[in-house]
């Protein structure tokens, strides 16, 4: 399916007309195609989620998956016409349950984990961590499967990132918003 016909402003009430199959994105109201991840992403975002998925059993935190909608700056009471920005993260981490609803995430969600696509890598390092930043996410990790490491960003008191940690393909990376969660990287980065 081609992009909807072109609107000068794009909210979530448009996405939710949209074929689900769909990948897109919207950002202050613009909408961006997304193209199907390769097979080698498939497989780091599968491992990092079925380790994060295995620890968090039982416990109220929950992993979520791409495609899963996360709409950063929704507030109670705002309708989906009000609603311009909704990204969708390779892995999301969501410990409020008050803020899932039918539709994914309303709200920053505790940590996002974005794998590196050729297509996705300026995307994913500057508007994305910028939009995560603003949102609140407390933890955003961006995974680099050529260079094959993990890049551990938190977020300090003065609401920005910096880089706490960047781990290599045999470390075992913390995962800092889940205590005593841990995600071995010699399984990520296998093939």
């Amino acid at each position: 399916m081609a992009l909807p016909a072109q609107k000068a402003r794009y909210t979530f009430a448009d996405c939710l007309t949209w074929d689900e199959r769909e990948r897109i994105e919207i950002i202050d109201g613009e909408a961006f195609m997304m193209a199907a991840p390769s097979r080698i992403h498939q497989e780091i975002c599968f491992e990092i989620g079925r380790q994060l998925g295995n620890y968090l059993e039982g416990k109220p935190c929950k992993v979520y998956p791409a495609p899963f909608g996360v709409r950063l700056f929704e507030q109670d009471g705002d309708r989906p016409e009000d609603v311009d920005t909704m990204v969708e993260p390779d892995l999301s981490v969501v410990c409020d349950r008050s803020k899932l609803d039918k539709y994914g995430c309303k709200g920053a969600p505790d940590m996002v984990i974005e794998v590196l696509s050729p297509s996705t890598q300026r995307h994913d390092q500057l508007v994305k961590l910028n939009l995560y930043q603003q949102a609140g996410v407390q933890e955003y990790w961006i995974v680099d499967p050529e260079n094959r490491t993990v890049r551990v960003l938190l977020q300090t008191g003065d609401g920005t990132f910096r880089i706490h940690e960047v781990y290599g393909q045999e470390d075992v990376a913390k995962v800092n918003v889940l205590e005593g969660c841990f995600v071995e990287l010699s399984k990520v980065f296998s093939e």
